[in-house]
Formats: structure tokens, C-alpha cells, sequence
């Protein structure tokens, strides 16, 4: 039986190099369609609620080029349905000793073996989904705060390209100081 834990058994796209492209004026509307898609297919499991975040939902922001999404899922009992219904059609669920975090279930959207989508999947009443959100708003304000962030992505991408979690850990400090900021 493969141990899907040692990184030796992951698909080539879990170990993708951080990249950094220019703002794509076109995310927004991939979301939406994304989210379109992902109602249609999860209505019957009542998961209606999404939101688009990340990098790619602040306009002008050079991001990596995964749309990150949120949706709000009653129980994590489901992950098997929903599997049924995003399976087929190019999503891959990253289990939580894989992800790493328990206030999550992840899921990743592939076309072409790269990484296209990314689904936070959450529970209502979820600190972290209010964050994202706080998050994302205050930058979508603050174009100062874009162009600081866009310099140390940039940095951080070429510092960590083959370790996106070192990556992502590295940004910790910039996005706390913004959600923490009054403004």
C-alpha cells in the first residue's frame, strides 16, 4: 500500500515551484465561474457559501497563478460526497495530516498537472475565514499595502521557490501586522 504521507508518493503538482506572475485583470471572473461550478456541484450537500481570496482576489497584486476559494461546509463528515462530486472533474483533496491544519479541509484544483484552484473548505464560525476576509478587504483599500506586499512576495518567492510552505511562513508576519493594523 503506498504511504501517500512520504514525499516521495506525492503528484508532481504538491511540490511546485513558488511563482510569481503579474496581476491578471481575468482572476476575478475565473473565480466567479469557479464558484458558479462549485455551487452547481455541491448545492445538494447545501455548500453555498464562497468567497475568492488570496493574492489573486486584490486586484493589481502579481500573485501565484492559483485562485484561492473558500466554502463554508456544515461537517467535516462529508469529505467522501464531496470527493464524489469534485473527483471527476480535476479537484484532489489534501487530508489534514497532510495540510497541516485542522481548521481546514483542502482541496486542489489541476489542469495539466499544475495546481489552478485552491478550495479552503471551513465551518461556520471559523476564525480564520473572517481573517481571510479582513485580509483581502484591506488590501482591495490600500495600494500601499499592495505594492509592499508585492515586493516581499517577490522576495520571498526567489528566496523559497522549491518550499512553498516556507514561503507561505514567511508572509506571517506582514499579514498579521496588516489584520492587526487600525485603519
Amino acid at each position: 500500500m503506498t504511504d501517500h504521507l512520504q514525499p516521495e508518493n506525492w503528484p508532481a503538482w504538491a511540490t511546485e515551484a513558488v511563482e510569481i506572475v503579474k496581476a491578471n485583470p481575468m482572476w476575478d471572473s475565473q473565480a466567479q465561474e469557479e464558484i458558479r461550478q462549485l455551487r452547481e456541484r455541491l448545492q445538494q450537500l447545501n455548500i453555498h457559501r464562497f468567497e475568492h481570496i488570496g493574492s489573486t482576489s486584490i486586484p493589481g497584486l502579481a500573485a501565484k497563478p492559483i485562485i484561492d476559494l473558500m466554502g463554508e461546509v456544515k461537517s467535516w463528515d462529508d469529505m467522501d460526497l464531496i470527493a464524489d462530486r469534485l473527483n471527476p472533474v480535476g479537484w484532489n483533496y489534501v487530508p489534514p495530516e497532510l495540510d497541516g491544519r485542522e481548521y481546514r479541509r483542502f482541496w486542489v484544483k489541476v489542469k495539466e498537472g499544475k495546481r489552478t484552484v485552491h478550495l479552503h473548505l471551513m465551518r461556520p464560525g471559523e476564525e480564520r475565514w473572517d481573517r481571510q476576509i479582513q485580509f483581502r478587504d484591506v488590501l482591495r483599500q490600500r495600494p500601499d499595502l499592495v505594492e509592499a506586499y508585492a515586493t516581499l512576495k517577490a522576495k520571498l518567492a526567489d528566496a523559497n521557490k522549491d518550499d512553498r510552505e516556507a514561503y507561505t511562513a514567511a508572509k506571517t508576519n506582514f499579514i498579521l501586522e496588516v489584520l492587526d493594523e487600525d485603519i
